[in-house]
């Protein structure tokens, strides 16, 4: 059996007011089911690894198959809960502690 390749990608909220971990993730979810159908949504392997209120960063997990999809998904996302939101990428690395390094 052949090992799922991932990537972590450091977002960061441009929102009114902060969601709660569920709210974003669903967020997420709903652009990629949006854009992509249940059946691509499925194949993202989409996982909310850390969520920063404070510093209105999240940290998500993908496999690397389906990082254009999870990047052009993020893009497109424009409210949260009914608020207006963004969500910019700011990195993208294949191990959490290159990641942090570079999101410091």
């Amino acid at each position: 059996m052949k090992r799922v390749k991932r990537r972590y990608l450091a977002v960061q909220l441009e929102c009114e007011s902060l969601p709660s971990e569920r709210e974003f993730i669903d967020a997420v979810w709903a652009s990629v089911t949006k854009l992509y159908g249940e059946v691509g949504a499925s194949t993202t392997g989409l996982n909310l690894i850390n969520f920063s209120l404070e510093r209105k960063i999240a940290i998500i997990r993908t496999s690397l198959a389906a990082l254009s999809m999870v990047k052009a998904s993020l893009a497109s996302i424009t409210s949260i809960s009914g608020k207006e939101a963004t969500v910019h990428i700011l990195a993208v690395s294949g191990t959490l502690k290159a990641l942090y390094s570079n999101v410091k």
